[in-house]
């Protein structure tokens, strides 16, 4: 399994509609019950871009994608601009393979180029795998919200995380 991270581009969306709706089927990875199609993975491809945030790709041998990650705003307001939000999801048959990692490590390297100070997770508290990616990347636990959500007739905990991308940074 070969360990490519890139950009993605118009031609990925379909795989990248395909593992976000496994996820939306099969975990509490992502809090909806209705899969997307691919208009919702255009749409939300071209805002990215338009806002000049990454989708990075881990690929095969052959080009494939096995997961992605991207960041998007984390709050809509001025005060916010220097925290984004995170996600990154890897193909079912691929979890458990080590891609997480090197998707997460270039998506951090990215915002910082964006001039990012904060990277925020917001993980569903039973995914101990994530929390777990999370931590050895450095992230911190700061928030646990307890039944905010609910997915397979069930309520779901919130665990937020962060990073502080840049530590050294004094003014924004």
């Amino acid at each position: 399994m070969a360990r490519h991270i890139r950009d993605a581009v118009a031609a990925d969306l379909p795989a990248l509609r395909d593992i976000f709706n496994e996820a939306v089927r099969n975990t509490t990875a992502i809090w909806m019950d209705a899969e997307v199609d691919l208009a919702n993975r255009q749409a939300w491809f071209d805002a990215r871009a338009s806002q000049g945030y990454p989708i990075l790709i881990a690929e095969d041998a052959h080009g494939e994608a096995l997961g992605y990650a991207s960041f998007g705003d984390w709050r809509p307001f001025d005060g916010f601009c220097h925290t984004v939000e995170h996600s990154v999801y890897i193909r079912a048959d691929q979890r458990g393979k080590g891609l997480a990692t090197p998707l997460m490590t270039a998506l951090i390297e990215r915002a910082i180029a964006c001039d990012k100070h904060v990277m925020v997770a917001a993980i569903e508290s039973g995914n101990a795998a994530s929390i777990r990616l999370h931590e050895r990347l450095g992230f911190i636990t700061t928030g646990q919200m307890p039944q905010v959500g609910r997915k397979f007739g069930r309520w779901l905990d919130l665990t937020f995380m962060q990073l502080i991308l840049t530590p050294q940074r004094r003014k924004p």
